[in-house]
């Protein structure tokens, strides 16, 4: 059940029967939120500022009209105008008892919808260059992206899940050579890793391997022909690498999209640049040179380009390079219409920090390979800095100069690896603070989350020894006088577990999942908060001795609790633990 989405029905429902001329365009703009200030009642509504401009009348006219419709509703104690016409609405026990009673009948579906209607949405996320380890500033793109796409399959979407591999170009080339490095190594050479190269010991067991599979053979070889066997063999074993390190944190795609196949004759790149030129999207031109580069920095001449200012970017993009290949921007086009022709019409690409510059660009891409069917979402996950007790936290290293994914995992567990990251805005920096992380207080949300969920069980455990007579089986807990559920600190409670499924529909219109973890940890600071008031006043405690059908009734209260906090945790890709130590 969801409240919020009850009462917009209702809402809609009544300005239909009082304000007939108000179109159902003009009806849709109605929100039904809470109101800013928990003081003000349990609902507030925009409804009369909303139609009120468009029939030519006062907003608090209609508020008024809105109201008195609204004193007759029996699930509704009290409404009332606020402001220029707002109108807040406080509601009756019974919605609370509907709200408990819809958790258990729900369970895990609680929260669940259809919002998405089973429309395909492609989530391309971490898509790290394959040379190396992921490092924490990868981790954040991939807890970010999977946790979005959890989320969106809650919602109702067909979510593909989709790592795009960029195995050609210089980096690779550049990775080849230094695992031939490696290999003469593993031979028994003195080796020196010029400026350049990757450095990190993670290639020390693929030149190992190369010894094993080739013996002396490359050494005979051309270097250009030996660096390209070594390029394959250490594209596999970085990506083997990757999926293993993404598998730590329970991360796991359904596509893996090789870059290298848009290329050559008759691969998407030329069959898309054919298509540009035939719609008219690309022509042959010159740019104005950037902003800061010199002529000697810059070459003026005729060029491929594509329209990008036809679509809302803010300079047409070359695709061609002076050498006759192809730029990075083209393969970009080519993968992204390749994304439309596999039927996705909603994407969504997950982008570090430093590819801001990305947004424009791939929106023009895919609204001009869609014909503007397709839509395209850019999320830019911002720099993580790594503290210990607030301050800059170097970790040893097994990787060169980077910070692995492995690394972060090792040090504090995946739960607390996904939680924090998704404790902020993915577009704000965020400090990850070790030491706040590793304790077990109320300071760490992680542990404050989980913490509650433990209680959760703890107060069963406290019920069954104080009680042991007394049921609370699934079925009894169903079977429970709700109503009991009475005193404002418990219906407090129920308002917060209500939110549940607003927050989870508006988590996944705006693709922002942090609003899961925020929410949850709300959920938390809210049961540990009426759990403490027991300890100070008797009559609130969840287990009472004098009253087993009120304990059965809070228990239910309690295990509408434990879902709800579970259900969170799922999306977030956290555990729920049942006890901690």
């Amino acid at each position: 059940m969801d409240v919020f989405a009850l009462f917009s029905a209702r809402i809609g429902n009544a300005m239909q029967v009082l304000f007939p001329q108000a179109g159902a365009d003009l009806l849709a703009r109605i929100v039904v939120e809470p109101p800013r200030d928990p003081a003000h009642g349990d609902l507030s509504t925009n409804a009369a500022m909303v139609v009120a401009k468009p029939l030519g009348m006062n907003p608090r006219e209609v508020a008024n009209t809105l109201v008195e419709h609204f004193r007759h509703d029996a699930d509704v104690t009290s409404v009332e105008v606020a402001g220029p016409g707002f109108i807040n609405f406080r509601l009756a026990a019974p919605i609370w008892h509907q709200v408990l009673r819809s958790i258990a009948e729900l369970g895990d579906d609680y929260g669940r919808s259809t919002l998405g209607q089973g429309e395909a949405v492609n989530i391309e996320y971490v898509s790290a260059n394959p040379t190396g380890p992921m490092h924490v500033g990868h981790t954040r793109g991939a807890v970010f992206g999977d946790t979005l796409a959890s989320l969106m399959a809650y919602s109702g979407y067909e979510v593909t899940r989709e790592y795009y591999i960029n195995d050609t170009g210089g980096q690779t080339i550049t990775l080849g050579r230094s695992a031939l490095l490696r290999y003469r190594e593993a031979l028994g050479e003195t080796i020196e890793i010029p400026s350049g190269f990757y450095p990190g010991d993670y290639l020390i067991p693929v030149g190992q391997a190369l010894a094993a599979e080739h013996g002396r053979s490359l050494l005979d070889m051309p270097e250009h022909e030996a660096a390209l066997i070594a390029r394959e063999k250490a594209l596999a074993a970085m990506m083997d690498l990757i999926r293993a390190d993404l598998a730590q944190l329970n991360i796991h795609h359904d596509v893996f999209f090789s870059e290298r196949t848009l290329h050559g004759a008759g691969g998407d790149i030329e069959l898309t640049l054919a298509w540009l030129r035939e719609m008219g999207m690309i022509y042959e031109g010159r740019l104005e040179a950037p902003k800061g580069k010199t002529p000697d920095e810059w070459e003026d001449r005729e060029q491929t380009l594509f329209r990008a200012t036809d679509y809302g970017d803010d300079v047409d993009r070359p695709l061609i390079k002076s050498d006759g290949s192809y730029t990075y921007f083209a393969a970009d086009i080519a993968y992204h219409r390749n994304k439309f022709l596999r039927g996705f019409k909603h994407m969504i690409n997950v982008l570090g920090a430093d590819h801001s510059g990305y947004v424009k660009r791939l929106q023009a891409a895919t609204k001009a390979v869609s014909l503007n069917a397709a839509d395209m979402d850019v999320r830019i996950c911002q720099l993580v800095r790594l503290l210990k007790n607030g301050e800059p936290f170097k970790m040893s290293k097994r990787s060169g100069d980077l910070v692995t994914l492995a690394d972060v995992v090792e040090e504090v567990g995946a739960d607390a690896t996904r939680f924090m990251l998704l404790y902020r805005r993915n577009d704000a920096a965020m400090d990850f603070d070790f030491a706040v992380v590793k304790e077990q207080t109320k300071d760490n949300p992680v542990f404050y989350v989980q913490y509650a969920h433990a209680r959760t069980h703890s107060i069963f455990k406290t019920a069954a020894r104080d009680l042991p007579a007394l049921d609370v089986s699934r079925s009894a807990l169903a079977a429970a006088d709700i109503e009991r559920i009475a005193t404002p600190a418990e219906l407090d409670l129920v308002r917060v577990l209500a939110a549940w499924p607003r927050t989870v529909a508006a988590a996944a219109v705006a693709h922002e999942p942090h609003r899961i973890a925020f929410y949850v940890h709300e959920l938390a600071a809210a049961f540990h908060g009426f759990w403490a008031k027991g300890k100070d006043d008797p009559q609130l405690r969840f287990v009472n001795f004098d009253d087993p059908m009120l304990t059965l009734a809070r228990l239910a209260l309690v295990d509408a609790v434990r879902q709800v906090i579970l259900n969170a945790l799922a999306i977030l890709g956290v555990s729920a633990p049942e006890e901690l130590s």
